[in-house]
Protein backbone atom coordinates (compact mmCIF):
# COMPACT_ATOMS: atom_id res chain seq x y z
CA UNK A 1 0.00 0.00 0.00
CA UNK A 2 1.56 3.27 -0.65
CA UNK A 3 1.46 6.47 1.63
CA UNK A 4 -0.41 9.11 1.17
CA UNK A 5 1.25 12.58 0.38
CA UNK A 6 -0.15 14.27 3.11
CA UNK A 7 1.42 14.71 6.57
CA UNK A 8 1.57 16.80 9.88
CA UNK A 9 5.09 18.21 11.58
CA UNK A 10 4.51 18.19 15.22
CA UNK A 11 6.81 20.22 17.29
CA UNK A 12 7.18 19.45 20.82
CA UNK A 13 8.50 22.32 22.84
CA UNK A 14 8.56 23.28 26.73
CA UNK A 15 7.45 26.60 27.95
CA UNK A 16 11.08 27.37 27.75
CA UNK A 17 10.86 26.82 23.71
CA UNK A 18 13.27 23.84 24.08
CA UNK A 19 12.56 21.43 21.55
CA UNK A 20 12.61 17.24 21.17
CA UNK A 21 14.04 16.56 18.02
CA UNK A 22 14.19 12.55 17.28
CA UNK A 23 17.19 10.66 15.15
CA UNK A 24 15.26 8.41 12.27
CA UNK A 25 16.28 4.84 12.88
CA UNK A 26 16.57 4.19 8.82
CA UNK A 27 18.88 7.22 8.27
CA UNK A 28 21.11 7.80 11.28
CA UNK A 29 22.21 11.08 11.75
CA UNK A 30 18.68 12.57 10.74
CA UNK A 31 16.94 14.67 13.44
CA UNK A 32 13.27 15.36 12.96
CA UNK A 33 10.15 16.54 14.59
CA UNK A 34 7.64 14.33 14.58
CA UNK A 35 6.22 13.54 11.28
CA UNK A 36 3.67 10.90 9.78
CA UNK A 37 1.18 10.54 6.89
CA UNK A 38 -2.29 10.17 7.12
CA UNK A 39 -4.05 6.81 7.18
CA UNK A 40 -6.89 7.03 5.25
CA UNK A 41 -7.31 10.33 2.35
CA UNK A 42 -10.36 11.13 4.65
CA UNK A 43 -7.98 11.21 8.48
CA UNK A 44 -8.59 14.15 10.19
CA UNK A 45 -5.48 16.26 10.44
CA UNK A 46 -5.84 16.41 14.38
CA UNK A 47 -6.17 12.46 14.72
CA UNK A 48 -2.94 12.37 12.39
CA UNK A 49 -1.02 14.52 14.19
CA UNK A 50 -2.20 12.38 17.36
CA UNK A 51 -1.71 9.76 16.82
CA UNK A 52 1.93 10.35 15.56
CA UNK A 53 2.93 11.96 18.55
CA UNK A 54 1.32 8.99 20.50
CA UNK A 55 3.56 6.50 18.31
CA UNK A 56 6.55 8.10 17.95
CA UNK A 57 7.09 9.80 21.13
CA UNK A 58 4.55 8.02 23.60
CA UNK A 59 3.10 11.78 24.49
CA UNK A 60 -0.75 11.40 24.72
CA UNK A 61 -2.09 14.60 23.85
CA UNK A 62 -5.57 14.70 25.73
CA UNK A 63 -7.05 17.90 24.74
CA UNK A 64 -6.20 19.12 28.46
CA UNK A 65 -3.16 18.94 29.98
CA UNK A 66 -1.53 18.35 26.65
CA UNK A 67 -3.48 20.05 23.31
CA UNK A 68 -1.88 20.03 19.90
CA UNK A 69 -2.05 23.29 18.28
CA UNK A 70 -2.81 23.61 14.44
CA UNK A 71 -0.72 26.64 13.22
CA UNK A 72 -3.35 26.79 9.76
CA UNK A 73 -0.01 26.42 7.99
CA UNK A 74 1.42 23.96 5.10
CA UNK A 75 4.26 23.37 3.31
CA UNK A 76 4.91 21.77 0.20
CA UNK A 77 7.87 19.80 -0.33
CA UNK A 78 9.76 17.75 -2.74
CA UNK A 79 9.75 13.86 -1.74
CA UNK A 80 13.18 13.04 -1.14
CA UNK A 81 14.26 10.31 -3.99
CA UNK A 82 15.16 7.60 -1.14
CA UNK A 83 11.63 7.92 0.35
CA UNK A 84 9.46 8.24 -3.31
CA UNK A 85 9.22 4.29 -3.47
CA UNK A 86 6.74 4.49 -0.71
CA UNK A 87 4.62 6.65 -2.74
CA UNK A 88 2.39 5.74 -5.69
CA UNK A 89 4.56 6.08 -9.23
CA UNK A 90 4.80 9.25 -10.18
CA UNK A 91 4.17 11.12 -7.11
CA UNK A 92 6.90 13.52 -6.55
CA UNK A 93 5.30 16.36 -3.48
CA UNK A 94 3.90 15.78 0.14
CA UNK A 95 1.71 18.48 1.93
CA UNK A 96 2.71 18.73 5.17
CA UNK A 97 0.80 20.21 7.86
CA UNK A 98 2.59 21.95 11.05
CA UNK A 99 1.39 21.35 14.48
CA UNK A 100 2.92 22.10 17.78
CA UNK A 101 2.47 20.94 21.02
CA UNK A 102 3.99 22.33 24.75
CA UNK A 103 4.96 19.47 26.93
CA UNK A 104 6.66 19.37 30.52
CA UNK A 105 10.48 19.00 29.92
CA UNK A 106 10.26 15.60 32.38
CA UNK A 107 7.02 14.12 30.22
CA UNK A 108 7.91 10.24 29.72
CA UNK A 109 9.36 9.64 26.22
CA UNK A 110 9.04 6.34 24.86
CA UNK A 111 10.67 6.27 21.14
CA UNK A 112 9.37 3.33 18.39
CA UNK A 113 12.84 1.28 17.96
CA UNK A 114 12.09 0.25 14.25
CA UNK A 115 11.53 4.36 13.42
CA UNK A 116 14.10 6.15 16.08
CA UNK A 117 17.05 5.69 17.20
CA UNK A 118 17.23 8.26 20.13
CA UNK A 119 16.00 11.87 21.23
CA UNK A 120 17.54 15.20 22.40
CA UNK A 121 16.35 17.87 24.01
CA UNK A 122 17.61 21.21 22.26
CA UNK A 123 17.75 24.98 22.21
CA UNK A 124 15.40 26.59 19.80
CA UNK A 125 18.15 27.64 17.22
CA UNK A 126 20.36 24.55 17.99
CA UNK A 127 17.11 22.11 17.27
CA UNK A 128 16.96 24.25 14.18
CA UNK A 129 20.06 23.66 12.81
CA UNK A 130 19.65 19.87 13.40
CA UNK A 131 16.76 19.58 11.51
CA UNK A 132 17.51 17.84 8.33
CA UNK A 133 14.39 18.77 6.55
CA UNK A 134 14.12 22.89 5.55
CA UNK A 135 10.72 22.82 6.50
CA UNK A 136 10.96 21.43 9.85
CA UNK A 137 14.51 23.86 10.93
CA UNK A 138 11.81 26.45 9.74
CA UNK A 139 8.78 25.77 11.85
CA UNK A 140 10.70 25.69 14.73
CA UNK A 141 12.10 28.98 14.16
CA UNK A 142 8.42 29.81 13.85
CA UNK A 143 7.82 28.40 16.95
CA UNK A 144 8.07 31.60 18.94
CA UNK A 145 4.95 33.26 17.19
CA UNK A 146 2.65 30.31 17.65
CA UNK A 147 3.44 29.10 21.15
CA UNK A 148 0.16 28.89 23.35
CA UNK A 149 1.09 28.96 26.88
Amino acid sequence: MHKIPESVLVVIHTLDLDVLLIERADRPGFWQSVTGSLDTPDEPLLATATRELFEETGIVADGERIRLHDWGLSNIYEIYPTWRHRYAPGVTHNTEHVFSVCVPRDIAITLSPREHLQYAWLPLLEAADRCFSSSNAEAVLQLPRHIQR
